[in-house]
């Protein structure tokens, strides 16, 4: 009787910490999820505008933010998907799982790319501005986005052929719980990785610093609290704000060798704080500071008439 009643006392102890645990999880996924669907809205309402509008679609910086809030959008539908199979233990074939992972990991690099060619942009506007119409037309600027989703895919391409050589096919059709994780299977797959990262942050922040340095020398130029020069200062430096946002991703591995051990859902906090939330708060960043969204965004929310602009991200 003492072993039976041990036994069902461990059962519930059991079944409660696993109660408690899903209601610790569900706490901290919700929010995630809100804030997905009003991203989700926010985006819908200014890719209209975007695809709707004949001369914002001609403008070379509205081609670059949109395509870069379309790479955010695939970037959480994918990362969010994989977060909810992880979670809940859902098995799939390592095929269709490499597939999701690369169209994760892919969207992860490009936002920054974009960042560094938004601040290019707004560096040929303020310095050569007699060249602008040149550079920064709309083919040009989709030429652009076209060259930064191959520099985003070329790593998974590379970790695809060492994977490849170090499995044999059956590994393809096996199922697996999907993580990055289950589909590095050699060290040099975590070099690659690493050195893409490393080489990601430095090559943007020193395009980034670069073009706030020269357009901040320019502003100061015309001495001009209201130029143009100067609200493309702020810009670049808003970019300077997210890629540093969207670097912090990189700090997860640190947080969890030293607090893993003290926080139960240390890997969705992470995910929610370093994954998510630079993010979410792109349309906020760009698209509430312009005129043309701002307009739409007020009509669509706030059920109020709309103005259409054309205004500088």
């Amino acid at each position: 009787m003492n072993i039976s009643n041990l036994q069902s006392n461990i059962t519930q102890g059991s079944t409660q910490t696993g109660l408690n645990l899903e209601i610790l999880r569900m706490t901290i996924l919700t929010p995630n999820l809100i804030c997905f669907l009003c991203f989700l809205y926010v985006i819908v309402i200014i890719l209209k505008v975007y695809f709707t509008t004949p001369h914002v679609q001609e403008n070379g910086r509205y081609v670059l933010f949109a395509h870069m809030l379309i790479s955010d959008l695939i970037y959480l539908t994918t990362a969010i998907t994989l977060l909810l199979f992880s979670m809940y233990s859902v098995a799939f074939p390592v095929s269709i799982c490499y597939v999701m992972v690369t169209a994760s990991s892919s969207s992860f690099k490009v936002t920054p790319y974009i960042l560094a060619v938004m601040s290019l942009e707004r560096y040929v506007a303020i310095c050569f501005p007699l060249r602008y119409a040149e550079f920064c037309t709309r083919r040009k600027s989709g030429i652009a986005v076209a060259v930064v989703w191959l520099v985003g895919l070329i790593p998974n391409i590379a970790d695809f052929i060492m994977l490849s050589s170090s499995v044999n096919v059956n590994f393809f059709l096996t199922y697996v719980h999907c993580a990055r994780t289950s589909l590095l299977n050699t060290a040099e797959q975590n070099t690659l990785r690493s050195f893409i990262h490393a080489m990601t942050f430095t090559l943007v922040g020193l395009i980034i610093v670069f073009t706030y340095v020269k357009i901040m020398v320019v502003a100061l130029k015309i001495d001009s609290g209201k130029s143009s020069a100067s609200k493309a200062s702020k810009t670049v430096m808003l970019h300077a704000v997210q890629l540093l946002l969207c670097m912090t991703a990189f700090t997860y591995p640190i947080t969890e060798m030293y607090l893993r051990n003290y926080i139960i859902m240390l890997p969705i906090l992470n995910f929610s704080l370093f994954m998510c939330l630079p993010r979410f708060i792109s349309p906020l960043i760009y698209g509430i500071r312009d005129d043309v969204f701002r307009d739409c965004i007020r009509r669509y929310v706030l059920c109020k008439p709309v103005r259409i602009h054309v205004n500088a991200i």
